[in-house]
């Protein structure tokens, strides 16, 4: 069952983890498919400008061509078929996860200090975004006590399936990584790790869920969700 608790987009019409100071992140897409070695490059040292005062917030919004990475409590057993895709080690939290195109990742690079140094509250805020965004398509994202991510259950018989994993790291209380949303990627490319060490589950997307959503459909529901969770964003440059 949902545990509401943990789902502080129960909280509706309030800025749950807004800036202190009101100030609006940046917002930016990058179009095509973006090295991930370059982009993690980039991520890290626009979260460390940020930490020194030098750069504003900003949200990264990109596809990866198909890879895995291994978050922090990777298990390698998880790893199906290395072979398969470029591997990639990650400082993230989480285990192992995919990336690929038809996934929306937002690489999200916030200032808690600015916001509130609490990460379990932040960690649940991101999840609030993304339920916010699916509630726009009219799917019911949930949240699961002990599990990260997002969660709906479909089809007949009823199956719950992971729709949008999550993976952060604090730095100097700058986040950066973030949430990876499956809009329309191919979820056989799945079938090389169990994802997030969750075997009895499995992973789904807004166009399997019979949803025909365009990316940039995808984008603007979730800056809508965004600014209902965490404030006000604005129109920025891609760091790479």
């Amino acid at each position: 069952m949902l545990d509401r608790s943990l789902n502080p987009a129960t909280e509706s019409g309030t800025v749950l983890f807004g800036r202190t100071d009101g100030q609006a992140a940046g917002w930016a897409v990058s179009r095509g498919l973006v090295d991930y070695p370059a982009a993690v490059t980039a991520m890290e040292a626009r979260a460390a400008a940020i930490a020194e005062g030098k750069a504003g917030e900003l949200v990264w919004l990109l596809e990866h061509p198909p890879l895995y990475t291994a978050g922090v409590s990777a298990k390698p057993d998880d790893l199906l078929q290395p072979d398969r895709f470029p591997v990639h080690q990650s400082g993230r939290g989480g285990q192992f996860t995919y990336h690929g195109p038809g996934q929306r990742v937002a690489y999200v690079m916030l200032d808690l200090t600015r916001r509130r140094r609490d990460v379990h509250a932040f960690v649940a805020a991101l999840e609030a975004w993304v339920i916010g965004a699916l509630d726009r398509f009219n799917v019911a994202g949930e949240v699961r006590q002990g599990r990260v991510g997002v969660w709906v259950e479909h089809g007949a018989p009823r199956r719950e399936d992971k729709i949008a994993a999550i993976g952060v790291k604090l730095r100097r209380w700058v986040s950066f990584h973030g949430v990876s949303l499956n809009v329309e990627p191919d979820l056989a490319h799945f079938s090389g790790i169990i994802p997030c060490g969750v075997t009895e589950h499995g992973v789904t997307s807004l166009v399997d869920l019979g949803l025909p959503v365009a990316m940039d459909e995808a984008d603007a529901a979730l800056r809508a969700s965004f600014a209902e969770v965490f404030g006000p964003a604005t129109d920025a440059e891609p760091p790479l």
